[in-house]
């Protein structure tokens, strides 16, 4: 059973950076070909991908946040971890990571989230 758990702090400053953790168990952040994602819902609003570490390495984001956004990992502490810099009010949210399974279509793309983290609530403000 893969368990994902968010830690980091709960309130951040406006223009500061945000910085958190995903702490996986029970499956490596390595094993071909899962991606580890970084999603948040903003209060009274849908999910929003952010982005995502690859099991190789390499990183995608969504464009509209990939100016601030950076993921990245320790294998050896088999963690990954979220940085969204020069924050606003905006970017307060509940912020979750998920195991995100892929699907071979000429290459390994994403299919879905199959396990997530209970998720914390991070409040940008002054």
């Amino acid at each position: 059973q893969v368990q994902l758990q968010e830690s980091g702090p709960g309130l951040v400053k406006p223009s500061q950076t945000l910085s958190l953790t995903c702490t996986v168990s029970g499956g490596s952040i390595t094993t071909n070909y899962y991606y580890w994602s970084w999603i948040r819902q903003p209060p009274g609003k849908g999910l929003e991908w952010m982005g995502a570490i690859v099991y190789s390495g390499s990183t995608y984001y969504m464009p509209s946040l990939k100016s601030r956004t950076s993921i990245s990992r320790d294998t050896s502490k088999n963690q990954f971890t979220l940085q969204l810099s020069s924050v606003t009010p905006e970017d307060t949210a509940v912020y979750y990571c998920a195991r995100t399974t892929t699907a071979y279509s000429g290459g390994y793309y994403p299919a879905g989230m199959d396990y997530w983290g209970k998720g914390t609530l991070v409040t940008v403000s002054s």
